[in-house]
């Protein structure tokens, strides 16, 4: 099961399990009132039967003055049970029957005890049927997931020869007339969309299935060295040392990879991006001293985007990839003062 599958399994079980169980709960209480009635009943019918022959152990037997105790009455109190007959040929006295505290309360535990493993046995059935339920709830899920991914991959894949026909085509272009804005702009909207690809690519991969051992610097320095070339006016550093990592490598690199290139694409002319590792909360920061960023809770949603370039999908995809690595990602910005991408990587730190 990927991520989204063990969550709608885990809401479905729990929602089906908590719901049964409460109405179980529920009757099994209403029962047990019922079965403390009847006992109650049946133990005023056993005094009743003893005041007339007095043949009975359980019950103590005594006489008092009759004030305003009602007879044939049932009277609980920390004492036990008792209840009142008449004595015949006597209107001063009456007769008292008392059954223990410690007496009426092992029938009280014994009926508790039995309801309890009946609950249990019920509360037993009913985790395994919500576990069936929960998986046979899961299988349209999972079909249409399927069916979303295979179509995604496939216009992926469709995407290629038109994007190398555009690439090829746009060269020869610039060969031929030499440096042009409007091809400059072919060819950036080439590499978005590329770009847009591998982000796909990256996120429908099972990156959690696939864990590796590398070295948290070295990955750090293949990115910055791929965008110093296209970004030359921005100032890159890196201050990190050699940490090892146990996660995904590529959809590791995919999340790094898209935060940096945010950082120089939206950064000042003779910019700075700074990449720092915290080791005493092992958090990897990328510092930048962009533009900022207006709304910085909105920036993971689904294509939203506060400027013109791009369509708003890139950090919603790093959301998701930081998700199902288990990095927690944090951001601050300050419009015109630049914005900081916190990444804890204290889950994926080998030493």
């Amino acid at each position: 099961m990927n991520r989204v599958e063990r969550e709608s399994f885990l809401k479905s079980f729990l929602l089906f399990f908590t719901s049964l169980s409460l109405l179980i709960a529920t009757l099994f209480y209403i029962n047990f009132t019922k079965e403390v009635q009847t006992l109650d009943e049946k133990l005023l019918s056993e005094m009743r039967v003893c005041s007339f022959d007095l043949k009975c152990v359980q019950f103590h037997i005594d006489f008092i003055e009759h004030k305003s105790e009602k007879l044939y009455s049932l009277y609980k109190d920390d004492n036990g049970l008792s209840s009142y007959y008449p004595i015949p040929g006597s209107t001063k006295n009456i007769m008292l029957l008392r059954l223990d505290n410690d007496k009426y309360n092992e029938e009280i535990n014994q009926l508790k005890s039995d309801n309890i493993w009946k609950f249990s046995a019920v509360l037993a059935i009913v985790f395994v049927l919500s576990i069936l339920f929960s998986i046979y709830a899961l299988y349209p899920l999972r079909n249409a997931l399927l069916l979303t991914q295979e179509f995604i991959k496939d216009i992926l894949h469709d995407f290629n020869t038109p994007l190398s026909t555009l690439r090829l085509n746009s060269s020869m272009l610039k060969r031929e007339i030499g440096e042009n804005e409007k091809v400059d702009r072919i060819e950036q909207s080439v590499a978005n969309v590329l770009s847009l690809q591998k982000h796909l690519r990256s996120y429908l991969q099972n990156h959690d299935m696939h864990k590796e051992e590398f070295n948290l610097k070295t990955i750090l320095k293949e990115q910055v060295y791929l965008l110093e070339k296209n970004y030359t006016d921005i100032n890159f550093s890196i201050d990190a040392k050699d940490i090892k990592l146990l996660t995904n490598k590529e959809a590791f690199a995919r999340i790094v990879s898209n935060i940096l290139t945010n950082a120089a694409k939206y950064n000042k002319k003779n910019g700075f991006v700074k990449v720092v590792y915290e080791q005493s909360n092992k958090t990897l920061n990328v510092i930048d001293s962009g533009k900022g960023i207006k709304n910085p809770k909105k920036i993971f949603d689904r294509f939203y985007k506060e400027q013109d370039r791009g369509i708003g999908i890139g950090l919603h995809i790093v959301k998701k990839l930081c998700d199902e690595l288990s990095i927690n990602i944090n951001v601050k910005s300050e419009l015109e003062n630049g914005t900081t991408f916190s990444l804890e990587l204290s889950k994926l730190t080998l030493r």
